[in-house]
């Protein structure tokens, strides 16, 4: 009988040695998928993508992982789940055994601790800091872990997405839940190195950041207004059509007929000066020759882009057709400013400066600190030049937002506080807010 209590005691032993291996194997599995997770989710995609160029077959494994990660993090999760919950179960069991019904409470919180820190915390804390080399090591085993639990990974989206549409929530087909957009990342990774480490300068973060904006800005942002465009009457004297470009500080002027919103084409400079030195050769007469000259057979013809097209598209269309010139219209056909190639580039280098242009910066600092600024000085360039934050997704102009804010038209004189900024309007043209006063508030 002895002998018999002595074999079912070591059998016992055995039966829990062999547990506690199996919750310590569990605890590595537990450990391995939650450094995983983290390295995938951090590793940068610009290396990976650099060196699947060179021919590393292991970064393009980890390339097609990431493309879809809401079905590699659904089945990382569901492994971690299922390894987490046996083990828990496993340990419970064994707890019971040793210390019976107490052994629930032992086995929660030892668990709680090993699983913290062993399976969490210290490969999470592992893998963020060393995350190329864990997901590169980790892409074949998690691969085969995405293709084993596929269809419960399918499974589950397709209860997820049932549940969130009982709230009213509707995820598109196709729509990756960890997916992010591409432009916000990047962003974030330059204010990163900007604000906190220094590493970006802050004229290259507005060059970067002003390129990635592009698309998120529309023509009628950044145009010239219609009412400070220079446009020439097509039945104007050629002589003095002549004059006026020579004198204008630009080279493609708009050209109207019967009234300024019908235009008919626009002039370049250099265009009119070959038709009137190739006329003056011909005739072997002076200017008085150009009389001749019909301007609308030189002009080109007008292209008109709708206000809304974004600066990204409008930069493309400049491209593709070789043109640097539009005129913007609205939705009814009106004219409402024109827009040119160096204006979407100054919106990502900044302002572009030659011999024939003529300060229009409109902002004067002052001795107290304030601010004199014209009202169609951009809210993004006052942003730019001075490390602002005002809105400007409601307006575009400085006088725009004040106008926003105050929800009417300010007299002359008014003053308003907004956006921690001290407004006052200094003067004012029929509607028009044309020159006013800002001061930061509580700023060092």
């Amino acid at each position: 009988m002895a002998s018999e209590n002595l074999d079912t005691a070591a059998q016992a032993s055995g039966g829990s040695l062999w547990t506690v291996f199996a919750i310590l194997g569990l605890l590595l599995l537990s450990a391995f998928f939650s450094g995983s997770e983290t390295a995938l989710t951090a590793v940068s995609r610009a290396k990976l993508r650099r060196m699947a160029d060179q021919g590393s077959k292991t970064a393009r494994r980890v390339i097609g992982l990431t493309d879809d990660g809401e079905t590699l993090i659904g089945a990382i999760l569901i492994g971690n789940n299922v390894v987490n919950i046996l083990a828990t179960s496993l340990a419970t069991s064994l707890a019971l055994a040793v210390f019976g019904d107490s052994g629930v409470a032992v086995a929660t919180l030892v668990m709680t601790v090993l699983v913290m820190i062993f399976a969490e915390v210290l490969p999470k804390t592992y893998a963020f800091a060393n995350s190329e080399k864990v997901s590169l090591l980790a892409s074949r085993p998690i691969g085969a872990l995405v293709k084993l639990f596929y269809p419960v990974v399918i499974a589950v989206q397709y209860i997820v997405r049932a549940a969130l549409s009982v709230f009213g929530i509707t995820l598109e087909k196709g729509a990756h839940v960890l997916s992010h957009e591409a432009h916000e990342e990047i962003r974030g990774a330059i204010d990163l190195h900007h604000y906190e480490s220094g590493g970006v300068k802050k004229s290259d973060r507005d060059r970067l950041v002003g390129a990635l904006d592009l698309s998120d800005r529309d023509v009628s942002e950044v145009m010239m207004h219609r009412r400070n465009i220079m446009m020439l009457n097509a039945d104007s004297p050629t002589q003095e059509l002549i004059d006026n470009v020579l004198q204008s500080a630009y080279t493609r002027i708009p050209l109207w007929r019967d009234e300024p919103e019908n235009i008919v084409g626009v002039i370049h400079a250099k265009d009119l000066l070959r038709a009137v030195d190739k006329l003056i050769r011909k005739d072997g007469g002076g200017l008085q020759s150009v009389d001749n000259l019909d301007i609308l057979k030189i002009a080109m013809e007008p292209w008109f882009v709708p206000d809304t097209t974004s600066l990204a598209d409008q930069l493309r269309e400049f491209l593709t057709k070789k043109s640097h010139f539009a005129l913007v219209v609205d939705e009814y056909g009106a004219l409402q400013g024109l827009i040119t190639l160096e204006d979407i580039i100054e919106e990502i280098v900044g302002d572009i400066e030659d011999e024939h242009d003529v300060e229009t910066d409109g902002v004067t600092r002052q001795s107290d600190g304030a601010y004199l600024a014209d009202g169609t000085v951009t809210i993004r360039d006052l942003n730019r030049y001075f490390d602002w934050t005002l809105p400007d997704n409601e307006a575009a102009t400085i006088a725009g937002l004040v106008i926003h804010e105050a929800q009417a038209i300010p007299a002359q004189g008014q003053s308003f506080v907004f956006h921690n900024f001290r407004f006052d309007i200094v003067e004012r043209v029929r509607n028009q807010i044309t020159r006013l006063r800002i001061r930061p508030l509580n700023r060092t």
